[in-house]
């Protein structure tokens, strides 16, 4: 479900949007406004997804508001064209011109709905694990191992040293669940976050996590991964 909020200083207008995403799969409206400075006093406690702002409002633009939203996606309506390309410089979802049509409303959340999905895999995964079902926030993965016990699991830790087992996952599957360009497989047996890498050579890397003996955590690279996993390393470094 995609939730959204409207800004358009035209009532008709704002009801007319309530209607077409009543008609849209998967979109609900949790409040509508007509004030510019209200929106923004109110937004930041909003649990949505998108704001459908308008461009033309009295006092204060839809592109002036737009700058000041922080963690949202924005869809722009406005009857005017020429503000395309400086709504676009926003890096916003969609340009929508009034007046809206169902069809091109719903064209627009579908890409939303595209980058919500790719920003929420850029959080979290989910799997089957030794604990259940578990919900891991990526970016708290440092380290990945086939584990010892059943070659078909791996072995996961955690920056804060929790360790959990990922239960009948390749290393194939692991990288379609991960964001691509965090993490690195460095051998056949191990992948690791490369925000977590503290030094690299062509041979080794040293983790930012001791290992048991409470030394740094040293990990080899293979001869068959390391070119590409050593110019992946170096882009993000």
């Amino acid at each position: 479900m995609i939730k959204c909020v409207i800004l358009d200083d035209e009532l008709l207008a704002i009801s007319y949007l309530k209607l077409l995403c009543s008609e849209i799969e998967n979109v609900e409206v949790l409040k509508a406004f007509n004030n510019p400075k209200i929106f923004l006093q109110e937004i930041n406690d909003i649990d949505c997804d998108v704001c459908i702002l308008d461009i033309e409002m009295p006092g204060m633009n839809g592109l002036q508001v737009a700058e000041l939203i922080k963690n949202k996606k924005i869809i722009f309506t406005t009857a005017y064209k020429e503000y395309a390309a400086e709504a676009f410089d926003l890096d916003v979802v969609d340009y929508v011109r009034k007046p809206i049509k169902k069809e091109r409303l719903q064209q627009a959340f579908e890409k939303a709905e595209k980058l919500l999905g790719e920003q929420r895999k850029n959080q979290f995964f989910e799997w089957n694990t030794n604990l259940g079902k578990t919900r891991i926030p990526v970016h708290d993965v440092v380290y990945i191992k086939t584990s010892e016990i059943d070659s078909r699991d791996k072995d996961l830790k955690l920056k804060n040293l929790s360790e959990i087992i990922l239960k009948n996952l390749s290393f194939k599957n692991l990288s379609e669940l991960l964001p691509e360009k965090n993490f690195v497989q460095i051998n056949k047996r191990e992948m690791v976050n490369i925000d977590f890498i503290k030094v690299f050579s062509t041979s080794e890397i040293i983790l930012e996590m001791n290992s048991t003996d409470g030394m740094p955590l040293k990990l080899s690279f293979s001869d068959t991964f390391r070119s590409q996993a050593i110019e992946k390393i170096r882009k993000i470094d």
